[in-house]
């Protein structure tokens, strides 16, 4: 009986995969009795060297995938093809393409959806397997960001999600080095443990909680936005190399600038202007408005493409960008930076001297941006205090757009889309990442005359693939529901004011609520109120118009550096005027409403994310002042206290109906107040209030404070109730369970 070589063993395990366990290559080699020791000596040392690896009772060949693997469906390549990774993969080199060959009986797979399924190895491929389909076995495991509790075996995870205070348990094995207190990311395995908690296995260590780099890092985890390009990307992004002119329009020599934030790293758009000469459009004006041609670095099924759409977009953060493209695109090839060559996609808009559009020319050209401004120095030199380069820009520049834009302010006043009144806030850093300070940004009219251009722009862009019968993305957003106007009308009543009933709602109507609540106490209100009333846009390839814009057909295409949205717009683009191979597929257009889902999704994602980083940042400012008084307005009312937001910082925060004073208070969700049962105090929205902070927490993001005043009166101090009211017994238990009233502010908010 001869023991057989190690590499007669690899090459037997290599060709016969479903056969590997040490009876399986005892029997086929012929060994037996006290030989099968040794067997199980060459066994552990090919394991030792790499060169196999042991699961469960059976050895496999590291660079070979099981027979039957779970794998996770990466979505369709450029030719409409399904391809999947391998969950796990222990080989050194790249974990290789999986091809899915699926039945017309199969169901509908998805990107992230993990299957099961029966490996075929293939040869002279792209794709290393293929794979059928046994089941599906759901999405991406469940996973949880919080705080690691160490224990005795292993430890906890509390989860940091005001909306949960449901603990993981880690079992001993699976902590991965984490320390206690530590931020962490959990993976859920297997069933629940035994104490009924679900159990995880720790996948990522995110350091200090209270650190200030971590409070965007805990959003971007929790909302699951990739952060890191996978090398594929990046090196697919490092390769590209500079557009030639080629047979694009040279636009070289148009004095195009751009006008962005002055922190701005990426600049996609870049504007000029210019009395028009046609003798027939007296008045009029030229305006070209250019965005960068991200649709030739990013062809369709490309890693970078792939990449793209799986973030659908970039996210904004007050310290960092996760940026939709890496940064050689992003900030580099695809930005129109000052003094460079840029390829870009350029349309050309006729306007009359009423501003409105009454003719436009697409071309796809090669541009040089004369130079990169920022709104506050454009709106100075506006403003008659030019700096040295503006001053050099202001008569062939700088005034020409602000002549269009005059224009466009008159077809803007008859079209009327919704003027709300909103500021924006802004979170100042220090460069140690702590917040220094909360400001609200000033709305010039510099940043309304970009915003109108690009608006003109993205209109033609819909126009022009709906005039070629184009496939493409619309921006829709359709008109509130009826339940929501009817809640925007009580709002209204409430503050003697009016919102008509019976006609057919336009923006018109709503603005003329805005105007007549202009400089009374409510007008925030009235705003917030009209906000909260409207449905959510989404990118969809069927037209239903753009409410809020009072605009019957819109897509997006002036941001393609940020939005997948407006890459597949540009790919229309580019196939209906026949501009090249990179324009959209057959696979693009057949999928194009499964792809608006999605990114529909990842922009409210990235929203999400955004505004949890905002509340994160303000517990933090706040935090440091600790029972100090503070002015704000009631913004929400719901049974388990009202909300209010602060006027200095605009943070929200929640009075828990614990710290309404000493009465029983009654909810009435139809007028959307609450009701003292000894006093008839009655809080209702809008209301003037002065609080005390009792609480900030910056890891979740909550504020909890307590009402000192309401319209310049203090609550009721008497005792509580009993016969109206809850007991004295519920009551104590309502304040052992702050956590539940945390989580219901969460649900309240979103």
């Amino acid at each position: 009986m001869r023991m057989p070589s190690k590499e007669e063993i690899l090459e037997w395990i290599s060709e016969n995969p479903t056969l590997t366990s040490k009876r399986d290559i005892a029997k086929a080699f012929g060994i037996k009795g006290a030989a099968r020791i040794d067997l199980k000596r060459v066994l552990r040392e090919l394991e030792a060297e790499g060169h196999l690896r042991k699961r469960s009772r059976s050895y496999r060949d590291p660079e070979q995938l099981p027979p039957v693997s779970v794998l996770q469906i990466l979505g369709a390549d450029a030719d409409g093809d399904l391809l999947a990774r391998p969950m796990e993969w222990e080989g050194e080199g790249e974990e290789p393409s999986i091809l899915m060959v699926l039945k017309a009986s199969d169901p509908a797979l998805g990107e992230g959806d993990r299957v099961l399924a029966r490996l075929t190895e293939v040869k002279g491929e792209d794709h290393a397997y293929e794979g059928r389909l046994i089941r599906r076995i759901g999405t991406n495991p469940k996973r949880v960001l919080g705080l690691f509790r160490k224990g005795t075996e292993g430890g906890r995870i509390v989860p940091i999600d005001k909306g949960t205070d449901k603990e993981w348990s880690v079992p001993e094995g699976q902590v991965n080095g984490a320390k206690d207190g530590e931020l962490v990311e959990g993976e859920q395995i297997g069933p629940k443990s035994r104490m009924g908690l679900p159990k995880a296995k720790i996948v990522s260590r995110l350091g200090d909680p209270t650190a200030p780099k971590a409070v965007s890092l805990i959003a971007i985890h929790q909302h699951g936005i990739p952060d890191n390009f996978p090398d594929a990307v990046i090196a697919e992004a490092d390769a590209a190399k500079p557009a030639s002119l080629g047979d694009r329009t040279d636009l070289r020599t148009m004095p195009l600038v751009t006008i962005d934030p002055a922190d701005a790293r990426d600049h996609d758009d870049a504007c000029w202007a210019h009395a028009d000469d046609d003798p027939e459009n007296i008045g009029g004006h030229i305006v070209w408005v250019a965005i960068a041609d991200v649709a030739h670095y990013v062809t369709p099924g490309s890693e970078l493409d792939r990449e793209a759409k799986k973030r659908g977009n970039s996210s904004y953060f007050p310290d960092r960008v996760v940026p939709m493209l890496p940064d050689r695109l992003s900030g580099d090839l695809c930005s129109l930076h000052e003094g460079v060559p840029r390829a870009c996609m350029a349309v050309r808009l006729k306007l009359n001297a009423q501003g409105q559009k009454i003719g436009h020319r697409f071309v796809r050209g090669m541009m040089k941006s004369v130079a990169s401004l920022n709104y506050e120095e454009v709106q100075a030199a506006r403003d008659g205090n030019p700096n040295e380069r503006c001053a050099e820009l202001l008569d062939e520049v700088i005034t020409p757009l602000y002549e269009a834009y005059e224009a466009t302010k008159i077809a803007r006043a008859e079209r009327q889309p919704l003027e709300l009144d909103l500021p924006e806030r802004k979170i100042v850093l220090s460069d140690k990442g702590e917040v220094t300070s909360v400001d609200f940004r000033e709305r010039l009219d510099a940043h309304k005359l970009i915003e109108e251009f690009m608006i003109l722009a993205n209109v033609a862009a819909a126009e022009t693939l709906i005039a070629k019968k184009s496939p493409q993305l619309f921006r829709v957003h359709e008109e509130p529901s009826p339940e929501k106007l009817d809640s925007l009308r009580d709002v209204a009543r409430s503050s003697g004011l009016n919102l008509a009933k019976g006609q057919v709602l336009q923006t018109r109507h709503l603005n003329k609520l805005l105007k007549d609540a202009l400089g009374t106490d409510e007008a925030e209100l009235i705003n917030l109120t009209t906000l909260r009333s409207m449905t959510q846009a989404y990118y969809a390839p069927s037209n239903f118009g753009h409410f809020g814009l009072a605009l019957k057909s819109y897509a997006h295409f002036t941001s393609p550096i940020r939005r997948y949205a407006d890459l597949i717009v540009h790919r229309s683009l580019v196939s209906c005027h026949g501009w090249g191979e990179d324009g959209l597929t057959p696979h693009d257009i057949e999928n194009l409403e499964q792809t608006g889902n999605h990114i529909s999704e990842t922009e409210r994602r990235s929203m999400l994310a955004e505004r949890d980083t905002t509340d994160r940042y303000l517990a933090a400012y706040l935090s440091e002042r600790l029972g100090n008084e503070f002015s704000g307005k009631i913004s929400g009312i719901a049974r388990f206290g009202v909300f209010v937001k602060l006027d200095e910082t605009g943070a929200d925060g929640l009075v828990p109906m614990r710290e309404l004073g000493n009465e029983y208070f009654k909810y009435d969700p139809d007028s959307n107040t609450l009701t003292g049962s000894d006093t008839g105090l009655v809080i209702g929205l809008g209301q003037r209030v002065t609080v005390r902070l009792a609480e900030a927490a910056p890891v979740t993001g909550g504020v909890i404070l307590e009402i000192l005043e309401i319209n310049g009166k203090r609550p009721s101090q008497g005792r509580k109730s009993g016969r109206r009211g809850p007991s004295k017994r519920k009551m104590s238990s309502a304040k052992k369970k702050a956590a539940k009233t945390k989580r219901k502010v969460a649900r309240k908010r979103r």
